[in-house]
């Protein structure tokens, strides 16, 4: 892919650490997450930027439903949340068999209604994320939560740290990000692994591409297969196939991106302290 002509625009730097992009065509606008200021902004395509929940529960990734509704990971809370129309917020799910989750980092809608999510401990190991606090699972786990019958399941459980995680196209496919590199420096993974999907769980996982410098952290994918995968210093693009086809610079640490805009040709991207965007087709 050719990424030399591509144009970063800064389009807003209200974060101490944005995060959870998401694209509300509704609202002709992205809303994102600040982790570390406990509060979410909303910028509009017309220019403007404003506050749209502040405490946020220390929210972290975001994802919109199929009744376009934003369904958010708290770390705060250690829960799943979905925003209502009216701006009321459901509690949609804190627990698994009983005990409490670690933080719920980054969360993918499948069309089926069904709520995959990852849960590392990223909000429980210091206060500057969440609230320091104790694990009660044993691992970390990716699930899936069907928000229609309430049950919870547990989809993948040989990731060390799952972080983004974003559906194929035809969804026979889920893509994780693998960031254990940080807390295992010589054993960990700095990788985007795919699992085949069998209903509500998921098949053996495989390598799919290695992500450096630094490590996989929030990506998207867009509808002929390509990842745009969060990098020290850029965004990383694979083909379907996990060969290496681009990148865009950016000047600070990307946490996140996802497409959107009226043509779905916009990239939105998180890093830092800032909302960035590059017109990509």
């Amino acid at each position: 892919m050719q990424t030399d002509n591509l144009r970063l625009e800064t389009l807003c730097s209200p974060a101490i650490w944005a995060e959870g992009p998401v694209w509300l065509p509704e609202q002709d606008a992205v809303v994102f997450s600040d982790v570390k200021g406990n509060r979410m902004f909303r910028w509009q395509r017309s220019g403007e930027v404003s506050l749209w929940r502040s405490p946020s529960h220390y929210a972290n990734g975001n994802a919109r439903d199929n009744e376009g509704r934003v369904i958010s990971c708290e770390h705060g809370r250690r829960a799943i949340s979905r925003t209502e129309h009216d701006g009321s917020v459901t509690l949609l799910v804190e627990k698994v068999e009983g005990k409490r989750f670690n933080s719920p980092n980054d969360v993918v809608v499948r069309s089926d209604g069904t709520i995959w999510f990852t849960d590392p401990p990223y909000g429980i190991v210091s206060d500057d994320e969440g609230y320091h606090a104790h694990s009660q699972v044993i691992g970390c786990y990716l699930y899936c939560f069907d928000p229609a019958s309430g049950q919870l399941t547990i989809a993948a459980s040989d990731l060390q740290r799952p972080n983004g995680l974003a559906f194929s196209p035809d969804e026979r496919l889920l893509y994780v990000a693998d960031m254990s590199i940080v807390d295992f420096p010589t054993l960990g993974r700095r990788q985007l692994r795919v699992y085949p999907v069998e209903g509500r769980e998921l098949g053996a996982g495989r390598r799919f591409a290695e992500v450096a410098p630094g490590f996989p952290d929030g990506f998207c994918v867009d509808n002929r297969g390509n990842l745009y995968c969060s990098c020290a210093d850029g965004v990383m693009i694979f083909d379907s196939q996990g060969q290496t086809r681009g990148k865009i610079p950016v000047p600070e640490r990307v946490s996140n991106c996802t497409l959107g805009g009226p043509d779905g040709n916009e990239l939105y991207i998180t890093a830092t302290t800032s909302l960035y965007r590059v017109i990509i087709g």
